[in-house]
């Protein structure tokens, strides 16, 4: 914390002001970030967050994206304190960093970190991270089945790529030399540098305009402020241990043995602990999740979710370091949410959202106009690649939509990102320009149901994506055996599922696993995803009985499910509800449960 702002009280008129200027450059430094990349992940996905930071690696100001991303940053900056090179800090520095036992949310995700100097005095940090491509790990772009750390790629600690303005040739050339997509990832390094290296000037340039006492002074109030509304939100839940279990599918390797996550949620006055004590142990695989980087992020996620969703909330509070500091996270040294060295933790998205799923389900009971039944808390994380007639590797990375829960007063929403994700789908021109491949299905899911309820689970998305040459296919998702849950008399919603196949095999679809790596498959065969429904939330018998006739009509609930389920009577052909044997209907469901 800069020791002046400590006796600064800022005026509200200032106050705000310098709110809006942080919030401004944070997303400044996201759009160049995601404006100047060459590879799809980072260009269309925006799989990336960018923000400023003070010299105690306290979240300033964050972008608007991916909240795994910016929450990350403060362990970075710790790990970075752990590791730097020359061990200062010097202008015109850059340094990358991505180990995830000093700090980093897992290999693939790289921070580009720049020093903020202000009257020769170093006073903060403008970062940002980004997922890449390919960082020259065991398999191309994504790895699961692999022995420990060292089998993830390139991991850099603490590394100046520039140092005093001028740069590091040798390790500039050590990166070209091991990725698959060493152009790609050497243009979104520099994309990242530029973005960081904006964020500070901006920072300057708001010291310079204000005064450092006025922007640390509001700086600090500012995360006072978000500290306090969370500190006020957590004291109205009710003091308890409220608890959840759930399982995921396997490791990626071990196909027989499926993995606890359970979480217990300790609400004492203002303050919370997330102990996920009794979740599974450490895998062989790369199914770990680092816990400074990855575990505690996902658990401040899932508060902010609960307590300060914009949308539900008398004002908005700043996405800054003081909403983290009522919260706690524990979990025992060894386990799947804090593996010890040099296990592989690369594969750590879907356990990270299972949690946050537990964390909603266990506070349900205290808080049933807050919560959601299950979503799809998964994640469909697919890398394509192959090797072109010139010996150069195309490398394409992909993140499938999911399906939120049922709301409290509204059907769970259909084929969008969930829980601790927010990356946008890529555009299927873009992958026909780029890459030899072409989606010959993108839409609604049309096998199974969402759950039902008095508001339904939303319904998640079916992808067909056919490959044109031989290629390799990994593939991390989950909930192929652990229905998103109901709640309230919601019913559950559906398992996810994928298969292989090719057009000149008909009858030959094979089901694949939830998660598998390195698959060889030849020219034409295809990789279709079809992602878990949500669950539903409230009696489905209290379902308007119009939204039933609509769901019908769309094609997500059958006639018989609309009678036996919703106790709804429709005439199809009219497309009307007949309310008299509705209500007659309902009536004797009531009555038989």
């Amino acid at each position: 914390m800069n020791q002046m702002s400590k006796i600064t009280e800022v005026d509200p008129i200032t106050l705000q002001v310098v709110r809006g200027a942080f919030e401004t450059i944070a997303e400044e430094m996201g759009h160049v970030l995601y404006r100047m990349s060459f590879s799809s992940i980072i260009r269309e996905s925006q799989d990336l967050g960018a923000g400023l930071f003070d010299t105690d690696f306290n979240t300033l100001c964050e972008s608007e994206s991916t909240p795994m991303h910016i929450g990350s940053i403060p362990g970075y900056l710790r790990g970075i304190a752990e590791t730097l090179e020359d061990g200062e800090w010097y202008e015109g520095d850059a340094v990358v960093h991505n180990h995830p036992y000093h700090g980093s949310s897992h290999t693939p995700d790289l921070a580009i970190v720049v020093p903020v100097f202000f009257q020769g005095r170093l006073v903060g940090f403008a970062g940002n991270t980004a997922h890449h491509v390919d960082i020259g790990a065991a398999t191309p772009g994504l790895i699961i089945d692999v022995p420990d750390v060292y089998a993830e790629g390139m991991l850099f600690a603490g590394t100046k790529l520039y140092r005093k303005g001028e740069p590091n040739n040798a390790m500039w050339n050590y990166i070209r030399r091991n990725s698959r997509a060493a152009g790609q990832l050497v243009a979104d390094i520099e994309a990242q540098i530029a973005s960081a290296r904006l964020g500070a000037r901006r920072f300057v340039e708001l010291l310079e305009k204000y005064g450092e006492k006025t922007v640390f002074g509001a700086a600090n109030q500012l995360m006072d402020y978000a500290e306090r509304m969370t500190r006020q939100r957590i004291s109205e839940i009710p003091d308890g241990d409220y608890t959840a279990e759930g399982w995921l599918d396997d490791d990626g390797r071990n196909r027989d043995q499926r993995l606890k996550v359970k979480v217990t949620v300790r609400v004492r006055g203002d303050e919370v602990e997330v102990d996920l004590t009794g979740s599974a142990d450490q895998t062989p695989t790369a199914y770990n999740v680092p816990f400074e980087g990855s575990t505690k992020v996902a658990a401040y996620a899932g508060f902010r979710k609960l307590l300060l969703d914009a949308a539900t909330s008398d004002a908005r509070v700043p996405s800054n370091e003081g909403s983290f500091r009522p919260i706690k996270v524990t979990a025992p040294l060894g386990s799947i949410f804090n593996p010890r060295a040099p296990a592989s933790a690369e594969a750590r998205f879907t356990q990270c959202n299972r949690m946050i799923d537990l964390i909603i389900r266990a506070l349900a009971p205290v808080m049933p106009e807050q919560v959601i039944a299950g979503s799809s808390a998964s994640i469909s994380f697919a890398a394509y690649s192959g090797v072109r007639p010139s010996g150069d590797y195309w490398v394409f990375l992909e993140v499938n939509e999911g399906a939120y829960g049922g709301r409290p007063r509204s059907d769970g929403p259909d084929s969008i990102d969930n829980l601790m994700a927010n990356t946008r789908n890529n555009p299927l021109e873009d992958l026909a320009m780029h890459i030899p491949m072409i989606c010959d299905r993108y839409e609604l899911r049309d096998d199974a149901p969402p759950g039902a309820g008095e508001f339904r689970g939303g319904i998640g998305v079916v992808k067909a994506q056919r490959v044109l040459t031989p290629a390799f296919i990994t593939h991390e998702s989950e909930r192929h055996t652990d229905a998103p849950w109901g709640i309230f008399g919601g019913q559950d919603g559906a398992v996810g599922r994928c298969t292989i196949s090719n057009p000149a095999r008909p009858g030959q679809e094979q089901e694949m696993h939830s998660k598998f790596s390195g698959l060889s498959v030849g020219a034409d065969d295809v990789m279709t995803y079809y992602s878990p429904n949500g669950g539903g939330y409230g009696n489905p018998l209290n379902r308007a009985p119009r939204k039933v006739l609509e769901d019908v009509l769309d094609g997500f609930c059958t006639l018989k499910d609309a009678r036996e389920v919703y106790g709804v009577a429709i005439d199809l052909e009219a497309e009307t509800v007949d309310l008299a044997a509705t209500e007659k209907l309902r009536r004797a469901m009531q009555r038989q449960d």
